[in-house]
């Protein structure tokens, strides 16, 4: 429904042009810039965006993409779909204590439907939709630039108006390239940022197709539907992610600037002097307050569902997360917090040194005005406080609008992650300056108009910004290279952030993963070096050591662990396996336990109790350990095993059959398995079942010396003898010190020699 329609004559088109031209000589006239039709402006942003990231296309599952895709079960057909609303975005409860909160099922929802597609975790399909993503806003962007640039204004025809198509075409460019958005792009985690950018920028061209250039007067007509639009893209954007929500603040602030030409400076006067003509100023002017209501509705009924779908409770973070909001004095809360917000400004102005994490002593804590870095707070605010008062107190009205937008663009976005309203998990995190950097980039493009104006020879300048754009798309395409693998990603960040003890325990954990231990241990003593309070270092350094037999010092790093921090459910069990390595089984025992007390569901440590328990002779109390861990993982290849073996040895062969078999109906393709229960089954002279086993163990295994070991016997005791030989020489070929084979097959030689000489 449009409001204020009315029949007038036509509009005035040589009005339309001498506006159009005045706000061309305002920023576009002095610009040595290209300039295109629409069509080519968009393909070229496309094609530049996508040269940008494009080699990000191939690259693996990297750092938060482990917890947030492999291991979040709400991709998974199995779950309920109506899980996704009752879950954060990595897959844990939004009720449970150890939730971050970070709510974002339409995020997840995406995932999902990439993992169905992709038939499971192929990482190819979820980077080329993040690099697509990019592309898309990046195109929108010179839509919304060229509002915000050059302001809403259509043609008589009522088509809106590009009034600053270099320019809108410049800052788009910026955008498209900027090498902060590379941790959006080309890690598949960034999707939520991306999504958020998608309808934030929907809901703000919603919010503009509301208004119509009024036919009768000064002014515009507005949609009811298309404001209820935007406040609908908002809420879905806040869904991608929270920071989604602040459109709404942007579209109020872009109405009251752009569509009522509001003047801040003057309605502060006029405030502060009771002057009763504030409807001369356009804050009362039809409509304004009206669509301003409808937005702060919307926006508080949005917060108030999101605040009863978390739960009343904040989210928890520790002070490695974020150090500066977990300091006594505010004093240092705040100094530090300013200091973190200079450097995002660094990173929007020179982003040259990028880092996947910002935490962990990366950033040392400010604690007095003596610091040097003081001066960068000093910067920030001279710029800031120099930007606001040209916003505020310039003549030129224009001048005034674009600064304000900037300025909106640039904070207001940014305000979630500002620390001001609650705690972040954080220090600085490249991801969440996407938004803002729409700010910068009006900024940068409006500084450029302003020098154009000024510079005699203005295709030099025209060039140095030509050649911004062209080393930003290198570093882009740099910076995604590194982020296709971890290994590249983790030793970036070593130059980067050297005190960043989390940087030096993921590059020796993937040491670790790929078998280098002797490098991995350099790297996780070095990250308990920087942070002595480190427990996860400390836990996987001691799993190292204790694989490797130093065993005394394993059990000093674990012990230190649980001391530090007492319901570390890993480190116990850990621990445990230590000191039953050093044969101090009550204190193993005990350790099992309190892992299980802090973990109730875990059944890795019920497997290694029933480990113990068996080297006590406590056979029933073993198989009861592993029963539970079959219980809570029913894939659980190891414990099932285990089970088989024991019963086995303790001539419970009708038992072991039993659990052999309930074993393979939940894990039918397990060799080890089918090799537990051919060797029950052949002690039951069941020799064809045992030997059907047996070969598919093989055919599914075949390098394994046992296997074909374990079948010779079973040829040898079925009278097969030909077929024995033929298995034991196999598997001595595989391994010629295989216990007990090289006895049997010398015991069939002479038998076979014996039936020869009979027979001869």
């Amino acid at each position: 429904q449009i409001c204020n329609q009315h029949n007038a004559e036509a509009p005035n088109l040589e009005q339309v042009f001498h506006r159009m031209a005045q706000t061309e000589a305002n920023l576009d006239h002095d610009v040595s810039w290209f300039l295109l039709p629409s069509y080519w402006a968009k393909t070229v942003v496309a094609l530049i965006s996508f040269l940008c990231f494009a080699n990000s296309y191939d690259g693996d599952f990297v750092f938060d993409d482990s917890e947030a895709i492999i291991n979040n079960k709400d991709l998974r057909a199995e779950t309920p779909l109506g899980d996704l609303w009752h879950h954060d975005f990595w897959g844990s409860k939004l009720s449970s204590n150890t939730s971050h909160k970070s709510y974002r099922p339409l995020t997840v929802l995406t995932f999902r439907i990439n993992y169905l597609f992709a038939g499971g975790f192929y990482p190819v399909g979820f980077h080329v939709i993040n690099i697509i993503l990019h592309c898309t806003i990046s195109v929108l962007m010179v839509d919304v630039f060229s509002i915000l640039l050059g302001g809403l204004q259509f043609s008589n025809k009522g088509r809106r108006l590009n009034l600053a198509p270099k320019t809108s075409l410049l800052a788009a460019l910026l955008f498209a390239v900027h090498p902060v958005h590379t941790e959006c792009v080309a890690g598949i985690v960034g999707r939520a940022d991306l999504l958020c950018a998608l309808f934030f920028l929907l809901s703000f061209l919603g919010y503009c197709k509301a208004f119509r250039e009024s036919k009768h007067k000064e002014g515009y007509n507005f949609s009811v539907f298309w404001v209820l639009v935007s406040v609908i893209l908002g809420a879905v954007a806040m869904l991608c992610k929270e920071q989604g929500i602040t459109i709404l603040g942007l579209n109020a602030v872009f109405d009251a600037l752009v569509i009522n030409k509001l003047n801040v400076l003057e309605l502060i006067q006029k405030l502060l002097h009771k002057d009763k003509s504030l409807e001369n100023i356009g804050l009362l002017r039809k409509g304004l307050l009206f669509r301003i209501t409808l937005l702060m509705s919307g926006g508080a009924s949005i917060l108030y569902l999101r605040w009863r779908i978390m739960g009343t409770g904040p989210p928890a973070f520790t002070e490695v997360d974020n150090p500066a909001s977990f300091a006594d004095s505010l004093f240092v809360r705040a100094i530090n917090y300013n200091y973190y917000y200079s450097l995002n400004a660094w990173l929007l102005l020179c982003p040259w040194w990028l880092c996947f994490d910002w935490s962990m002593g990366c950033i040392p804590l400010i604690k007095s005005v003596s610091d040097w870095r003081i001066i960068a707070l000093a910067a920030l605010w001279f710029c800031l406080i120099g930007l606001i008062c040209q916003a505020l107190c310039s003549e030129d009205s224009h001048k005034r609008r674009i600064l304000t937008l900037g300025l909106g663009f640039l904070i207001i976005p940014f305000l979630p992650a500002s620390n001001l309203f609650f705690r972040v998990g954080f220090v600085i995190a490249e991801r969440v300056i996407y938004l803002p950097s729409i700010g910068y980039c009006i900024l940068f493009t409006y500084g450029f108009s302003l020098l154009s104006k000024q510079a005699k020879k203005k295709k030099i300048l025209a060039a140095a910004v030509l050649g911004i754009l062209l080393i930003n798309v290198m570093r882009c395409a740099l910076r995604s290279s590194q982020w296709r693998s971890e290994e590249q990603l983790f030793r970036s960040a070593l130059s980067v952030c050297p005190l960043n003890a989390k940087v030096h325990y993921n590059v020796g954990k993937n040491l670790a993963d790929k078998g280098n231990q002797s490098a991995a241990i350099k790297y996780y003593r070095e990250a308990v070096r920087l942070n002595p309070k480190y427990v996860h270092a400390m836990n996987n350094l001691g799993n190292i050591l204790k694989e490797r037999n130093e065993l005394q010092e394993a059990e000093e790093l674990l012990s230190l662990a649980v001391q530090i921090q007492p319901d570390f459910a890993a480190a116990w069990m850990n621990l445990g396996i230590v000191q039953n390595s050093l044969r101090r089984f009550e204190e193993a025992e005990q350790s099992y336990w309190t892992a299980i007390k802090h973990r109730k569901k875990y059944p890795d440590c019920y497997y290694n109790l029933g480990r113990l328990y068996a080297d006590l002779n406590r056979h029933i109390d073993a198989l009861n350990a592993w029963r539970n861990a079959t219980v809570l993982k029913p894939e659980h290849s190891l414990a099932w095993n285990n089970m088989i073996i024991l019963l086995d040895n303790t001539g419970n062969l009708a038992q072991a059959e039993a659990v052999g078999r309930e074993a393979l109906g939940l894990i039918p393709n397990d060799h080890s398995l089918m090799f537990s229960l051919a060797n029950v089954l052949g002690k039951s002279q069941k020799y064809k079942e045992s030997e059907a086993l047996f070969l598919k163990a093989i055919k599914a295994n075949p390098n394994a010396a046992s296997y074909h070991g374990n079948l010779a016997v079973l040829y040898h005791r079925w009278g097969n003898l030909d077929l024995a030989k033929k298995h034991y020489e196999v598997s001595l070929k595989l391994d010629p010190m295989a216990p007990g084979t090289k006895e049997n097959y010398n015991l069939l030689r002479r038998k076979l020699e014996q039936l020869q000489k009979k027979g001869g």
